[in-house]
């Protein structure tokens, strides 16, 4: 099961756009400001709200935190803009349609008391699914008692944060690890130089290296990502049938660690995990581009912004046949300059 197609009126900076999706990895490019983290935040609050104690407007809003958590927010703003709504469907394990989530509000909606359908049968179908947000900034290393001082509303940090904390807590496999998952283990054991440890009493995370434990503020930003990734691999959250969307993995990231990235993207798509990428950098997606064979489910959605109609999607199934890809321009251009600095 997973997500086949969103689509958009008047959602932030969407005015009427659907994109469809497919069943492996799902890549978002584009200039900041297109609404990539947008639509990865709807799918993972539609994907939450399949368990029957999560409301999808209620997630929404704790996931985007508009202020005062009103839903209204969310509106696109311009002055043509009447009502919003956003239709999502999902896929089942044979990539065929399944069944549809729908929100409508307009810009006088209060709260998050948005018109939702489609609810109980979306619960049906997609109940269990295990669903994983990785945020840009890393959030492991502050994990103490975050939940509870944002409850306290001591600190403010939206859902996607405290979501990622609670399912690197909680080991959900079952048993024995595979021979799939141990391999992949071993992969990034030998990148972050360990493995993650969680004590409980103390609610905090480590790298154990050996037989010392590091603190994790004390671990480099680039390494705790690999790690955080390693964590939830090992507690069975990614594992067939699982949804992961991961916003600017590259971020804090030496790019020596980005071919190994790819490879366990990759390879986690072929395990049947749906995946949802943002990224601003050319080699990532690059050497996914490289890297992906033909047997592979793998797609590129450039967002990019147009005066009159919003936000606008391209797919396409290789990287650098993208008409609209800033991160492919901007390598050229850069190329350019360097020829040019030779040729004087």
């Amino acid at each position: 099961m997973g997500i086949k197609s969103i689509e958009m009126q008047n959602f932030t900076v969407f005015a009427d756009e659907k994109l469809s999706f497919v069943r492996g990895l799902n890549v978002f490019v584009g200039p900041n400001g297109v609404g990539k983290t947008h639509v990865m935040k709807l799918i993972y609050a539609a994907l939450q709200s399949a368990d029957p104690k999560v409301s999808f407007a209620g997630k929404i809003v704790r996931c985007f935190q508009p202020d005062d958590y009103r839903i209204s927010r969310l509106a696109r703003r311009t002055a043509e803009a009447d009502n919003t709504s956003v239709k999502i469907i999902s896929c089942d394990s044979k990539d065929q349609i399944g069944k549809s989530l729908n929100i409508e509000f307009n810009n006088k909606t209060s709260k998050w008391d948005a018109s939702v359908k489609g609810e109980k049968s979306w619960e049906n179908q997609l109940s269990g699914i295990s669903s994983i947000f990785i945020p840009a900034k890393e959030i492991l290393s502050n994990s103490y008692n975050l939940n509870a001082a944002v409850d306290k509303s001591n600190v403010y940090f939206d859902d996607t944060y405290l979501d990622i904390i609670n399912s690197a807590k909680i080991d959900i496999s079952a048993g024995k690890n595979s021979d799939e998952r141990d391999k992949l283990l071993k992969q990034l054991e030998k990148k972050i130089g360990g493995k993650v440890v969680y004590d409980m009493k103390r609610d905090e995370f480590y790298l154990k290296q050996g037989s010392k434990n590091m603190e994790f503020p004390l671990v480099a930003e680039g390494i705790r990502k690999i790690a955080l990734l390693w964590q939830l691999i090992k507690n069975g959250a990614l594992d067939k049938g699982a949804v992961l969307l991961w916003d600017e993995p590259e971020a804090n990231l030496n790019p020596v660690y980005i071919p190994l990235l790819v490879d366990v993207i990759i390879e986690l798509q072929r395990k049947g995990v749906q995946l949802f990428i943002s990224t601003h950098d050319y080699f990532l997606a690059k050497y996914i581009d490289v890297r992906k064979t033909d047997a592979d489910s793998v797609v590129f959605h450039s967002l990019y912004m147009t005066k009159e109609n919003g936000v606008k999607c391209e797919t396409g199934r290789s990287f650098v046949q993208l008409n609209n890809n800033t991160i492919m321009d901007t390598f050229l251009d850069l190329y350019k300059e360097e020829i040019g600095k030779v040729t004087e």
